[in-house]
Order: C-alpha cells, then sequence, then structure tokens
C-alpha cells in the first residue's frame, strides 16, 4: 500500500497509465523478457498498471475481511511478484516481498504441504478435531508468557506505526525512509517515479600512453550484466544480486552520485585489470524493435551517444581523491 500511494503521488505517468511503457527498457538491470514485454501493445501496458494499482492499493485490505480473502491477498501478492521476477531483474527484492505474503495462509491452507502419515499433519488433524468439538488446551504458564510477549510486541509495534501512518497520509509522503533508530518500521516503494530514457555509463580504456592521438583505440570494459554490448543478450540473474550493476544504473542519471560511484569503481577492482588510462562515454540505449534490420543483425540494443561523462584518468591520477577520503590506495591492500 506504501508502495501504491508513492508511486500515485509521485509520478504522473503511474496517473495516466502510462509507466509500464517506459519500466521494462529502463529498469536496473533488463532480462530477455523485459524486451518482449516492452513491445507489447498499449493496451497491454494499461491493463498492466492498472493491475499494479489494485495489488497495491486495494489487495492488501483483504487481509481484514476474512480467511478466505486474507488467502486470496496472499496469492495475488505472490502471483504479482513472480510475474515481476519474470519480466525483469529485480534481484531479492521480489522474493523478500513473497516472504510475508506467506502469512496469509493458516495451517488448514498449507497442510497438502506435509505428508500424510507426517507427524505435523498428524498434530494439526488432532487440533482441528479438539477445535471442532469445542475442546480447548488447559491454560499453562507458557501461554500466558506467550499472549503477554504478543501483546507488549503487538503495542509496541502500534506505537512505532504512529509517524508511518502519519506519513502515508501526507501529501508529502516520503520514500526509504526509518523512524525509529532501531529500523524496526519504515516505508519503502520502489519505482516511485519511472525513468523515460535509459542512459549507460561506457567504461572505455586504452594502452596507449597519449591518449589524445588519432591513432588510440580505445576498448569497452564490459559489466556482468548491465547493458553494454548492443548484441549481448540481457542476462537473466533473479534472486541473485549485482550491486555494482545497480550502482551504474544510479550513476548514468544522477550526475553527482555518479561521480562517486566511478571512484568507489575505481577503488574496488585490482589495478591490474585497468589500462593506462580510462574514459567514459555517456550514451542513450533503447531497445531494438522487432522486426528492424538491427534486430535482424541480432542486436538487442540500440545506442546514441550523448557525450563524454568523465574525462581520461587513470589509477595514479586519483590518488589525492583517495587520500582525501582516507581510502587506501589503489595497490595497497
Amino acid at each position: 500500500m506504501f508502495g501504491g500511494l508513492i508511486k500515485i503521488r509521485g509520478d504522473r505517468c503511474w496517473r495516466e497509465l502510462t509507466c509500464m511503457d517506459y519500466h521494462y527498457e529502463t529498469q536496473p538491470v533488463p532480462n530477455p523478457m523485459s524486451y518482449y514485454m516492452h513491445h507489447s501493445p498499449w493496451w497491454f501496458h494499461r491493463f498492466e498498471t492498472l493491475s499494479n494499482h489494485f495489488i497495491e492499493l486495494v489487495v492488501p485490505f483483504f487481509t481484514f475481511m476474512g480467511r478466505r480473502m486474507c488467502m486470496l491477498n496472499g496469492v495475488l501478492q505472490i502471483l504479482f511478484q513472480v510475474v515481476l521476477v519474470i519480466s525483469g531483474n529485480l534481484s531479492f527484492l521480489n522474493w523478500l516481498t513473497i516472504v510475508p505474503s506467506l502469512a496469509c495462509f493458516d495451517d488448514a491452507a498449507l497442510v497438502f504441504l506435509f505428508r500424510r502419515s507426517g507427524r505435523a499433519r498428524q498434530t494439526l488433524l488432532q487440533i482441528q478435531t479438539e477445535e471442532a468439538s469445542g475442546l480447548k488446551p488447559p491454560s499453562s504458564k507458557g501461554m500466558l508468557i506467550r499472549r503477554v510477549l504478543n501483546a507488549s510486541l503487538g503495542i509496541l509495534i502500534a506505537y512505532l506505526s504512529v509517524p508511518v501512518v502519519m506519513n502515508l497520509l501526507s501529501s508529502r509522503q516520503m520514500m526509504n525512509t526509518s523512524f525509529d533508530p532501531l529500523r524496526i518500521v519504515n516505508t519503502y516503494g520502489a519505482f516511485g517515479s519511472v525513468t523515460k530514457e535509459r542512459t549507460e555509463v561506457v567504461f572505455q580504456g586504452t594502452l596507449s600512453v597519449n591518449h589524445t592521438g588519432e591513432e588510440v583505440i580505445w576498448e569497452e570494459y564490459e559489466f556482468l550484466c548491465k547493458p553494454g554490448a548492443l548484441d549481448r543478450r540481457p542476462c537473466l540473474i533473479s534472486p541473485y544480486h549485482y550491486r555494482l550493476d545497480w550502482l551504474m544504473w544510479f550513476a548514468a542519471f544522477q550526475v553527482k552520485q555518479g561521480e562517486e560511484t566511478l571512484c568507489i569503481f575505481q577503488k574496488m577492482v585490482p589495478i591490474a585489470l585497468f589500462a593506462e588510462k580510462q574514459y567514459r562515454e555517456h550514451f542513450r540505449y533503447k531497445f531494438t524493435r522487432p522486426g528492424s534490420s538491427s534486430a535482424a543483425q541480432g542486436k538487442w540494443w540500440v545506442r546514441k551517444r550523448i557525450g563524454p561523462f568523465f574525462p581520461p584518468v587513470n589509477l595514479d591520477s586519483l590518488r589525492s581523491y583517495f587520500q582525501s577520503r582516507s581510502w587506501p590506495l589503489p595497490g595497497s591492500y
């Protein structure tokens, strides 16, 4: 529900039902299915956006409408996350979202997971039989302690959730914010705004000392999963998380943060992997259109150069930058 409200308030395309026109192409790390989903008919993208609003804004209230509706909420939430897993590499985010949805199913709904002759199923059947006959287990000290702890935890969560609910109702709702020092409760919402164009930073290197000469050959560095070579098929990695590839997605459209990310990249990679000079070009990437000449050549992407993103540097030229941040110098690990 938090994510749904953040989307409705955060980007006009969620209100105009056009966000899915861009999402598959501009998400952090697309997969092969993203290519085909991006080229779906316009009416299908509208249906997707409406379905997203229904799942995130309406379905959560099913939890309070009885056992069957609560389980329906769990089923829809899980199916929604599975579709997201299929349509893009959102890493562990979807899998973590599935976990709390499992709480929508009680023991009776999950009994099929256990062997017929197993102790778990037999214990459940015994409990159900006793409840049906009106029998209740005798109270014990342990049960009393557990009830007190459960009530105390519920009161604590309710108290800590007050600023979360106030943020939810606010017209200036904040995304990805924690409201207590222990981070017990917080707000999270992915894709409150959707980027309309995909820009990528492409690393290039040369062995030439004089990088300004016309004969200099710049070679591109390929990341494990982020878009680079135009004919490389998008990877399928879920639920694995390529953190550096994700950081480069942020770097491409946040210049200030991007420069910091690029320097961190210089710091993380061993010196042996770098050429004499490094260069960063800024490109605008788009999926090829099925049936186009580029697609016929086996290309998944087309790109247009925007300009240089960072001037040519080597590790020595970044020495002062590392020292100012008290980072260990490259090669000194």
